[in-house]
């Protein structure tokens, strides 16, 4: 059985950039978060789930 799923953009919440794109699981409650590098703050910074 094939697991659904979505894709989803990662985006900046310094700078409101879309850095990243990943997917995750359709019917999954939770928002992504996770600690990136942003080439526009030239820094690590944590990166929120925003649909695409």
């Amino acid at each position: 059985m094939k697991i659904k799923e979505r894709y989803v953009y990662l985006v900046c919440t310094k700078c409101s950039n879309r850095n990243y794109t990943t997917h995750k699981r359709l019917k999954a409650a939770y928002k992504l978060e996770k600690k990136k590098y942003c080439r526009f703050c030239r820094n690590h910074t944590s990166h929120k789930e925003r649909k695409l």
